[in-house]
């Protein structure tokens, strides 16, 4: 294998690069369908004349149903292989974006949410799992990369509900014509992921699923993996009040119009997805500690903007602060995950996810319920005060005595027969 220059990592095999690409399509996928859903939302709301609070409770049901699955995305990729799991969830998540436009009623959005929100946990910790095994193989960060083309995903998929929502257009039609092309280049994009005999870290057997034993379908968290956890828990808070409330807060608190309310979520993922693009070179610089207390420290000023706004671009300047500061706290905190070596890299993500996205399950529910009893203002507060606990909290994601990366290796030659 050649080498650049001394001292510089082999030069990589075009597999890999080609399986980061494909990765990087799969994260894109999951980003487009869950930002062209933010932004029908408020469609949504007008189409089952639901309150605040109800709106709320409804979106409870589809952060329960990710936190559920999640931990079952492990045992899958055993049972079927980490690429053919990651294609199947795929399509589940795909189709489950359909189902909450079509429901007539409160009860059944509930259910059509829960049915959406087990597609999009399981693909998460999939497709993560694909990064962490991708990761080790560049022996440097890429993870930041990743879901920054999650985050362009979003993008591209807010632009569109933008556009449609402004053009009134009907969200079974519009969520109809998205999520089967999502589909299609998902299940396209995993044919050139990481074969599944490819071991998911150099001293592991080469093995399809990655692992000998079957991981067990829940365990509690280490305290490692606790940490962690509740390092994106305030991350994940802050961002999917975000998603969810940015385009009603406009709307309600700001006075905006419908298209410059929808614009809101596509600012705070426009700032994310470029500091997520641009994420990987400043951990290399600043490591993750700083990275993230200095995100902390731009998210918390986010917020507090949102708070005082009373027009709408200062509230969207504050959406757009947000966005740059906790850009790259949950891609640290999963590869953090992916170094732990007390456990698989799957099942420890996916301990970390169901920690982290747990706030996702609070979140909707507590702008929600918090905005009924008072305003969507005091809800905010409550997402400031969080968001000083990426600063406080930082020093967790410290990697020395930590496993690194391991060096890049040939995908289709088990280490133990290089």
């Amino acid at each position: 294998m050649r080498t650049s220059r001394e001292g510089a990592a082999p030069a990589l095999p075009v597999p890999v690069v080609r399986a980061r690409t494909a990765v990087a399509v799969v994260f894109a996928v999951h980003g487009t369908a869950s930002g062209t859903f933010a932004t029908r939302i408020p469609w949504l709301r007008e189409h089952l004349g639901l309150s605040p609070g109800w709106l709320g409770l409804a979106l409870v049901f589809m952060t329960a149903g990710a936190s559920a699955a999640m931990p079952l995305s492990a045992r899958l990729a055993h049972r079927y292989g980490p690429r053919r799991s990651l294609a199947g969830l795929s399509v589940l998540c795909c189709v489950g974006l359909t189902l909450p436009a079509l429901a007539p009623a409160l009860g059944w959005l509930c259910l059509a949410l829960f049915v959406y929100g087990c597609g999009l946990g399981l693909m998460d910790v999939a497709m993560n799992a694909h990064g962490v095994r991708v990761e080790e193989r560049y022996g440097r960060s890429v993870m930041s990369g990743l879901h920054g083309m999650w985050s362009v995903g979003t993008l591209l998929g807010g632009a569109g509900g933008a556009v449609a929502a402004h053009a009134g257009l009907d969200a079974r039609l519009h969520l109809g014509l998205v999520a089967p092309v999502l589909a299609v280049v998902a299940v396209t994009a995993c044919r050139w992921t990481l074969p599944d005999d490819v071991p998911s870290a150099p001293a592991a057997p080469a093995a399809p699923g990655d692992v000998d034993e079957a991981p067990p379908r829940f365990a509690l968290p280490s305290r490692g993996v606790l940490a962690i956890g509740l390092i994106g828990f305030c991350a994940v808070f802050a961002e999917g009040a975000s998603m969810d409330w940015s385009g009603i807060y406009l709307d309600d608190v700001t006075g905006a119009e419908p298209g410059l309310a929808a614009a809101a979520y596509t600012a705070f993922a426009c700032t994310m997805a470029s500091a997520r693009l641009a994420g990987d070179a400043v951990v290399r610089r600043l490591g993750p500690v700083r990275t993230v207390r200095t995100g902390g420290v731009l998210a918390t000023l986010g917020a507090a903007l949102v708070v005082a706004a009373r027009v709408p671009g200062v509230a969207v300047a504050g959406f757009a602060l947000i966005g740059v500061g906790i850009a790259v706290v949950v891609p640290l905190c999963f590869a953090a995950a992916g170094r732990m070596g007390a456990a698989a890299p799957g099942q420890a993500i996916a301990g970390v996810a169901t920690l982290a996205y747990a706030s996702g399950l609070a979140a909707p529910a507590a702008v929600g319920w918090i905005a009924e009893s008072t305003s969507l203002s005091v809800s905010f507060g409550v997402v400031t005060v969080l968001l000083l606990g990426l600063i406080a909290g930082a020093g967790v994601l410290r990697t020395e005595g930590r496993p690194s990366p391991s060096p890049a290796r040939h995908p289709s030659v088990p280490a133990d027969k290089k």
